[in-house]
Order: structure tokens, then sequence, then C-alpha cells
């Protein structure tokens, strides 16, 4: 395999299950700091994670708050990117998701899966 690996991450749980919510970026911030590009698709309610305020008081035993986690993933490269049917389903507009998140539809993650090195599920 040419280049460097990359991992996609599901993530569909939300605020309301603070463990399974905060893995998958304790998940992604490994893989980054590791050199592995890291595309990480929300489904269902895992789109309320990365909506402005959607993070604030998450917080699972023995792990740093998500907010903070979420902002360390963003800063240091992985791609957040939320399912557009999803987000609809849910009320949320495309300007209540954080700064530097691609709304994106099913062809697209895909696409991303199939060229992975690996897929995560949460």
């Amino acid at each position: 395999m040419e280049g460097p690996e990359k991992l996609v991450i599901i993530v569909t749980h939300g605020p309301d299950e603070p463990e399974l919510a905060t893995l998958p970026f304790v998940m992604a911030a490994g893989a980054l700091v590791s050199d592995t590009e890291v595309f990480m698709a929300f489904q269902g309610e895992g789109v309320r994670l990365i909506t402005k305020g959607g993070a604030d008081g998450v917080h699972a035993d023995s792990f740093p708050p998500l907010a903070e986690l979420i902002d360390t993933v963003a800063a240091i490269g992985g791609l957040l990117m939320p399912c557009s049917p999803c987000i609809e389903n849910r009320g949320i507009t495309e300007d209540q998701m954080l700064e530097g998140v691609e709304v994106i539809g099913a062809a697209r993650l895909v696409s991303e899966i199939t060229s992975a090195t690996a897929t995560l599920n949460y």
C-alpha cells in the first residue's frame, strides 16, 4: 500500500452514552499521532457530538472531556464528516456543525471505507 494507512471510524452513539461517544475520539487521536490518516463518519445520534456545544459536559470516567478530545482530533488532522440525512432527520443544519465539518452522503462514505486500511464502528 502506498501512502499512509487510513482508518475510518464510524460513530453512532451520541452524548447520552459518554463512554461510547468518547472511545472513537481516543482511537482517532492515537491513530493520528501514529501517522495514520483518520476519517470519522457520524451517523444516527453520533451527529450530535459534532454540533456546536454538542459535546459540552460529556465526560466519561478515566478519559479527557469529550469536547477537548474533539478539538484535539480536529486540530491534528482528523476529518469529521456527518451523514447528511442523519442531520436532516434531527433538524440540525450545517451552520450548527463545528467549524471544519463536512456533511457527506453514502457514496462518499463508501468510497472512504473501501479505500481504508481498517474501519472501526462505535
